[in-house]
């Protein structure tokens, strides 16, 4: 992404003055797969982070991947890190007949913060199981052992055929080479699409276009949106109240959502803020005629003045 790509997408109010800009790129799809509406350039090139992993679930699928639609959904988290997320990480190894050992991303304290001050308070530190993208991780080791392929951390590299079989898929669902991959914050492979791409690939995830594999994970988020996130994360309240929303958030301001009927929304706040996700989506969504009156309140951006709301964070597109 280069400035060139990015407009004013959203303003931070205080106290009835307006106090920050954020600057971003957005592209709305009809429901014929069609750019509806766009703010900034569509075709800016972005790291979609985590917003990739239902098209990495998507190829461990088609791989062989066999899991409950519970399970599925936490390989295409980025969990809190509760109980909850653990033990569904734990049930996934569990079932190549694999532990936590397994696991080569990079060891973390939970996200929940009520669940990261019991593992203090425990005398516990950072771990990979608790990591965000564990259950990505479980997915990617248990899919090497139902195909026979290396199960070491040899599985995050780029080489390794799990990872050529991501990219591969990856570039199916984007209609659109990557254009270069790095390394995300997990350890994992780290695509670069266009903006365009990624709502493209999440339209073909919702849609059925994906095939049986893009299904199964379009049936196993939109029906576990706890499992994607946590109770009090925005994404997982955007799929709890817009029917049939898939939506995945990405690290760096990245957000991705879809439909069945074909409608998309791709977003990226240019500074890496995840403030201006939430309304931005939500005005997103609004502009394709999508029904957001039960989510808008509950991930409305609220501002603090010694302890008290005091302002909030606008869309102003598309």
């Amino acid at each position: 992404m280069t400035p060139d790509d990015v407009v004013p997408v959203a303003i931070t109010r205080r106290s009835g003055f307006d106090e920050s800009v954020h600057f971003g790129a957005v592209v709305g799809l009809g429901p014929d797969g069609s750019i509806e509406f766009a703010a900034g350039n569509p075709g800016a090139l972005v790291f979609p982070r985590s917003s990739n992993k239902p098209m990495q679930a998507v190829a461990m699928v088609r791989a062989g991947l066999s899991l409950p639609p519970d399970l599925l959904a936490l390989v295409c988290a980025s969990h809190d890190g509760t109980d909850e997320h653990l033990h569904a990480a734990r049930r996934i190894l569990a079932s190549a007949g694999l532990t936590e050992d397994a696991l080569a991303n990079t060891p973390s304290m939970p996200l929940d913060v009520t669940t990261a001050q019991r593992v203090v308070r425990d005398g516990g530190g950072p771990t990979r199981l608790q990591m965000n993208c564990s259950g990505k991780h479980s997915g990617m080791v248990a899919t090497c052992v139902c195909n026979g392929w290396a199960h070491d951390a040899s599985y995050l590299s780029f080489d390794h055929p799990l990872q050529v079989a991501i990219t591969s898929v990856i570039g199916e669902l984007a209609d659109e080479p990557h254009a270069h991959i790095g390394v995300d914050g997990c350890g994992a492979p780290a695509h670069v699409m266009s903006l365009l791409g990624l709502a493209r690939s999440f339209r073909a995830i919702a849609t059925g276009a994906a095939g049986d594999a893009g299904t199964a994970v379009y049936e196993a988020m939109t029906s576990n949106p706890v499992m994607v996130g946590g109770v009090s994360r925005d994404v997982t309240q955007f799929m709890q109240h817009v029917p049939g929303l898939m939506a995945k958030d990405g690290a760096d301001g990245v957000f991705a959502a879809a439909l069945p009927d074909g409608r998309a929304v791709a977003l990226k706040i240019a500074d890496g803020g995840d403030r201006a996700r939430p309304p931005v989506m939500v005005a997103a969504l609004h502009a394709l005629g999508i029904d957001v009156a039960r989510v808008a309140p509950l991930v409305e951006q609220t501002l603090l003045g010694h302890g008290r709301p005091v302002g909030t964070v606008r869309s102003i597109v598309p």
